[in-house]
């Protein structure tokens, strides 16, 4: 897969933002903000399979939809494709990286959950009164995936003094 080698995290949390805005739920602005800036030659239909887990998994409430899509980014740079057991490098660094992306968002999000029914607890969902709210978490988890994947590939970050 090619990777871009020089990302602006400020840029993928930009992205990911407006793509909600213009129409994507949170999952699938996340997704298509990483897949364009680390300019992937990977098929559209990464999106679509991020289409599902928006609003807590099918509108279930469950995990946020963002920190879902954070993952699936993760799992697309460092997953893998090959039945070698619980114990293979490659899915251990993988999980690893789910984990710290799930205790980071957890803590950074300011409400100690992961969960939308309790991120969103205060809003009346059928007004769409959280919607400013799950945009800038969309955005907080593309910077946060940008910034892992920048890290652990050792790529460019546009974003730091003296890049």
């Amino acid at each position: 897969m090619n990777i871009k080698q020089e990302i602006s995290p400020k840029k993928v949390q930009a992205d990911a933002e407006k793509n909600f805005r213009d129409g994507y739920f949170c999952c699938e602005a996340l997704v298509a903000a990483i897949r364009d800036n680390f300019e992937l030659d990977v098929p559209e239909e990464v999106i679509a399979m991020a289409s599902g887990m928006a609003v807590g998994a099918g509108r279930s409430g469950c995990m946020c939809g963002a920190l879902n899509g954070g993952i699936l980014a993760l799992g697309l740079f460092f997953g893998r494709t090959e039945k070698k057991g619980p114990g293979d490098p490659k899915v251990q660094k993988c999980m690893k990286l789910t984990n710290e992306l799930h205790d980071w968002f957890k803590k950074e999000n300011g409400k100690n959950a992961v969960c939308c029914r309790i991120l969103t607890k205060e809003f009346d969902m059928g007004k769409g009164e959280h919607k400013e709210q799950c945009i800038h978490f969309t955005g907080l988890c593309a910077w946060k995936v940008a910034d892992i994947i920048i890290r652990e590939l050792g790529l460019l970050n546009l974003d730091v003094q003296g890049a």
